[in-house]
């Protein structure tokens, strides 16, 4: 008959615990559940109370702190020459060089010819014209002369009638008492007397009209004269410009023309740069235009080694956003400066002291500047409303909303959605 083996060799007998021992067991496993209960309970608690949950790392953090606010712009300025003429054809022509690009000039010297045929030859019709007026002026002086003799003549002889004509009404006069002469003879003297007077009389006229005449046209000689002067003065001028000399010492820059060729009037010819004082321009963001003002405080740095500047000039135009400034140096300035060199220049727009202060941030942006958050001891971060006043390069100034020692998200807040609580994890 088969006999099945069944597992009661395999069985072990299990030795049975003290009651109080397991009761013991039981309580501790109590006990740590407490504790554990009394540790998660705030963590629950805020977990409820904040609407989004953020891991730490993901935000950046800074403290609010009271100091000295600078606010300034930091731009890439290039360095150009203070004081770089261009020189211009001042006529039309055909210009000879005396001198090629980057040649080492001094003021006065003569840098270009322009042969201008058209101006030269004007030049010499005027001179003409101007010693025709002179001939013209002596002419009329000696006109002038003639005719007040001729005046003066016929007051005179007018004169000696008048004189003539009343010792003859006196001679009528005795004789017409004595009966020696008629009446009649006797009125026709009176009449030549006063026949004598009239003409007397009109010859000073006359002479009197003709010396303001006369002197109105050697005036009007003269003014003519005086204008031609002008004239050929100015041609004299633009003609001495046609030796195009250089305004300043320094180099000759970029040459525009060819030798001998045809330019117009106007046409820029060459530029002289003076090597001896730099100015930094600089293109500043139009954001900043509003606050830029002649003679504000600037730094540049060359090398590793700051030097005190003023800004100069603000364009009045904007252009592709930026506005154009010009930075000279003030005190002293660097040596080993070359042209179009690219230089750090930091200006500084205003200063105040002692003001609660928060590193910039992404958060000014996604917040509008109008709102941040605050983390507490419970890392839990409060949104509050704020208001910002000047800012700098690397920190903004609270006005209202944030106490010294607050600790702000200075990243995006876009994550956090608009949440009045956010839960920052580990």
């Amino acid at each position: 008959m088969l006999k099945i083996a069944d597992t009661s060799a395999q069985d072990v007998a299990i030795e049975t615990k003290p009651k109080s021992r397991q009761r013991m067991l039981v309580a501790a496993g109590f006990v740590g559940l407490l504790v554990l209960s009394w540790q998660a309970v705030p963590s629950l608690q805020r977990w409820a109370g904040s609407n989004v949950t953020v891991p730490k790392e993901r935000l950046r953090l800074a403290t609010v702190i009271r100091t000295d606010l600078v606010r300034d712009v930091s731009v890439q300025g290039r360095v150009v020459a203070a004081i770089s003429p261009s020189l211009f054809a001042p006529a039309q022509g055909t210009i000879t060089l005396k001198v090629d690009a980057g040649a080492v000039v001094t003021r006065g010297q003569t840098l270009a010819v322009l042969d201008s045929p058209e101006l030269q030859n004007r030049l010499k019709q005027e001179q003409a014209t101007l010693d025709e007026l002179g001939v013209e002026l002596d002419r009329q002086r000696i006109e002038s002369k003639q005719k007040a003799l001729d005046n003066s003549k016929n007051v005179d002889l007018t004169r000696v009638t008048l004189v003539a004509a009343e010792r003859e009404r006196r001679r009528a006069e005795s004789g017409f008492n004595i009966k020696a002469i008629s009446e009649i003879d006797y009125e026709k003297t009176k009449d030549d007397l006063e026949t004598a007077k009239l003409a007397h009389n009109h010859a000073v006229e006359d002479a009197s009209l003709d010396h303001e005449r006369l002197a109105f046209e050697l005036k009007t000689r003269e003014l003519q004269l005086e204008r031609q002067s002008f004239l050929v003065t100015d041609l004299l001028r633009q003609v001495d410009e046609l030796d195009m000399k250089s305004p300043v010492n320094g180099i000759v820059g970029n040459l525009m023309v060819d030798q001998k060729a045809a330019v117009s009037r106007n046409a820029i010819v060459m530029a002289v740069v003076d090597l001896s004082a730099f100015e930094i321009e600089a293109q500043v963001p139009e954001s900043y235009a509003d606050d830029l003002g002649l003679g504000m405080p600037a730094e540049v740095l060359v090398g590793n080694q700051k030097y005190p500047a003023v800004l100069v000039s603000v364009s009045p135009e904007i252009i592709q956003n930026q506005v154009t400034t010009r930075i000279r140096f003030d005190g002293g300035m660097p040596t080993g400066l070359r042209q179009s060199q690219r230089l750090t220049t930091r200006i500084l727009m205003e200063q105040k002291d002692d003001v609660l202060t928060l590193q910039r941030g992404q958060f000014l942006d996604s917040g509008g500047s109008r709102i941040a958050y605050v983390l507490d001891n419970d890392n839990v971060a409060h949104r509050r409303s704020i208001e910002v006043g000047a800012r700098s390069l690397a920190a903004v100034e609270i006005v209202n909303g944030l106490n010294e020692g607050d600790i702000v998200v200075i990243s995006s807040v876009d994550q956090f959605r608009g949440a009045d609580t956010v839960l920052v994890t580990n």
